[in-house]
């Protein structure tokens, strides 16, 4: 039995219980809705523009760096894992490798799992409770996705603040933070109560 047997549904916001009649939360005052609107054709379209953005912002380098008015190379994402690999820094490397091109991904085709296993029902080995958890680690997982985005601004406001040179942020950077907002709308669009209707109409 669920929350449309017993008249009740629930808030997102603050996770009250409320009247199935009632628009607006008692509590919080946000709206409340039985299932959120149109929460499949939203996540599908923010999953796969953060699928496509995600492209460029590892092709596209991230930022230039020109120390004491000498012009640097611009660096994509790989290229600067390899050269903080260069210079001995190897947990910063697998830092940024890690927020930048694996918490990306794993976002994207874990969104694009539980929105097929809604849509068309592959399961792909996947019972109720992975599901869940696999969401769960989406929505975790989303806080860090702007680490990288953080270290190339205190890295930015560092350099010009000691005058030693200048960072100009490239396209890569500017596609990279558009893939990590889109991916966060994605999972907060995506209503995961849906794995559950989805699992009551087979």
């Amino acid at each position: 039995m669920n929350g449309i047997d017993l008249g009740v549904k629930l808030c997102l916001v603050c996770y009250q219980i409320c009247p199935q009649h009632q628009r607006r939360c008692q509590r919080c005052g946000g709206r409340v809705h039985l299932r959120r609107t149109n929460s499949i054709g939203r996540s599908w379209a923010l999953t796969l523009a953060a699928g496509l953005l995600y492209i460029p912002a590892n092709i596209y380098p991230m930022m230039s760096v020109s120390w004491l008015g000498q012009g640097g190379e611009p660096d994509t994402i790989l290229s600067g894992v390899v050269k903080l690999i260069e210079h001995d820094m190897v947990f910063i490397a697998v830092l940024v490798f890690v927020a930048s091109i694996l918490i990306p991904l794993i976002k994207l085709m874990g969104m694009v799992v539980l929105l097929l296993s809604i849509q068309c029902g592959y399961e792909m080995g996947l019972g109720i409770r992975q599901k869940m958890r696999l969401y769960r680690l989406i929505s975790w997982i989303g806080r860090w996705s702007m680490l990288d985005i953080f270290i190339i601004s205190l890295l930015a406001g560092l350099i010009q603040f000691g005058q030693f040179g200048q960072v100009e942020p490239g396209a890569g950077a500017w596609a990279f933070a558009a893939v990590v907002i889109l991916s966060m709308l994605a999972s907060s669009s995506f209503d995961p109560r849906l794995l559950w209707d989805s699992r009551k109409s087979l």
